[in-house]
């Protein structure tokens, strides 16, 4: 088949097991797609630490910079080698913080996908601190596509898209619509309503939605349950999606609790995270 469209796909990586999972998961699309991956690294310093355009380390604050030197070279080495292994790839070094650095240079770079795997994260950690896709999806402009396990065989036979319909304004959608053309893919809405919620009056909002969002070949889907993210888990346990898509106003944190994230750090499914307008 032949490949269409360029998709630009931003993986951060620490050179750990899910950095891999997620070039992966890109690598086996790109069978079909035009992907072009670049691997970026952030060495995580102070402020006062810059890396100028001719590869030199400066700083104004009590920095050990040979200790720096040392990350740096080893890191460039990690990189060098993720080149030589995937010559198809790209790799970047940047310092500075891992969130608000991988987000800026994603928008910066005019990236169309940041890919991320991740452990997750529970608990106490997940209330106060979070995963570090969970902090990229809220922030990023970006959609953000994150994984927990070995996604590389997987097919894009059906995406499954969660929202609350009544909101149907057009939403940033693009890489949506590139999947489901390149791939044939079949998309399914899902809204989680409450039990006093009509059923025609969400349908008709569906289609409102896919009309302003010029979306076709879906089927409409609705669960009642009084909790977002039980639902989707009940959905997604009957039905055989591949990929969850779901929007977020960015707003997650130790006093709102995101659906969006909730997910990224428990579901056992690729999610796709993109920012609500």
């Amino acid at each position: 088949m032949e490949k269409v469209n360029n998709i630009k796909v931003l993986i951060p990586t620490n050179f750990s097991v899910e950095a891999e999972y997620a070039y992966l998961m890109v690598n086996n699309l790109s069978n079909k797609a035009n992907m072009e991956i670049t691997f970026l690294h952030i060495l995580n310093v102070p402020d006062t630490v810059t890396l100028d355009v001719n590869g030199m380390i400066n700083t104004c604050g009590e920095i050990d910079m040979g200790f720096v030197s040392i990350q740096r070279d080893l890191a460039l080495q990690k990189l060098a080698e993720l080149e030589a292994k995937n010559p198809e790839v790209k790799t970047d070094l940047i310092f500075g913080h891992t969130t608000t650095g991988i987000t800026q240079y994603a928008e910066d770079h005019n990236f169309d996908l940041i890919a991320m795997g991740t452990k997750g994260t529970s608990g106490f950690t997940e209330r106060f601190i979070g995963s570090n896709a969970q902090l990229i999806a809220r922030n990023s402009n970006v959609p953000v596509l994150s994984l927990m396990c070995d996604r590389s065989e997987l097919e894009l036979k059906d995406i499954l898209l969660v929202h609350n319909f009544q909101e149907n304004e057009p939403q940033k959608l693009d890489l949506v619509k590139s999947f489901i053309q390149i791939f044939d893919t079949k998309l399914h809405f899902l809204q989680i309503a409450k039990k006093n919620e009509d059923e025609e009056n969400i349908k008709e909002s569906m289609q409102l939605f896919a009309k302003k969002n010029q979306l076709h070949n879906y089927e409409m889907h609705i669960m009642y349950d009084h909790n977002i993210e039980v639902g989707i888990n009940k959905f997604v346990e009957t039905h055989n999606m591949d990929i969850v898509c779901i929007g977020t106003h960015g707003k997650g944190g130790i006093f709102h609790k995101s659906p969006t994230e909730t997910l990224i750090n428990h579901l056992y499914k690729p999610v796709i995270s993109y920012k609500i307008k």
